[in-house]
């Protein structure tokens, strides 16, 4: 293929690259174990206790849990089953996110 068409060409895919589904798509079909942060929302702002955690954790019907306090190293990978329960300075739940 000539240059100019290869180039051409690079546009559309890269547009289609970016449809393509995400893990967090709600098309997609559900996974096994996914974890859902909108049913622990009710926990953020309480104190981070073993207790809180895990009832927050338990909500999300997630598999795996990842609690982070002010500091902690976070690694980038995403995994649907998956809560990351991040705590604030104060001890307190800041946030409750998948992956």
């Amino acid at each position: 293929m000539p240059r100019n068409r290869t180039l051409a060409v690079l546009p559309a895919v890269l547009w289609l690259a970016a449809c393509a589904g995400h893990p967090t798509d709600p098309a997609a079909p559900p996974v096994p174990g996914a974890c859902n942060a909108e049913a622990a929302q009710a926990w953020i702002g309480k104190p981070a206790t073993d207790a809180n955690v895990q009832a927050a954790f338990k909500a999300t019907g997630a598999k795996s849990l990842r609690s982070l306090k002010p500091g902690d190293a976070m690694t980038m990978d995403y995994r649907a089953d998956r809560v990351n329960v991040v705590q604030d300075a104060n001890g307190a739940i800041e946030k409750i996110s998948c992956g």
